[in-house]
């Protein structure tokens, strides 16, 4: 229960950050983000499909 508090309060004050920020420089960022995501999803598939 303690960690789902904590990340709702980061959560929080992510969003609180983006909605400072200018739209392109957060949608660089989103960029930036998923593009890491993908490039962590693909490792993990391939590394299970060595072992």
């Amino acid at each position: 229960m303690l960690v789902l508090v904590a990340a709702l309060l980061l959560l929080g004050i992510l969003l609180g950050a983006v909605a400072h920020l200018p739209l392109p420089l957060s949608l660089a960022a989103a960029a930036v983000i998923g593009c890491w995501l993908l490039i962590f999803a693909v490792r993990e598939r391939a590394s299970r499909r060595l072992h």
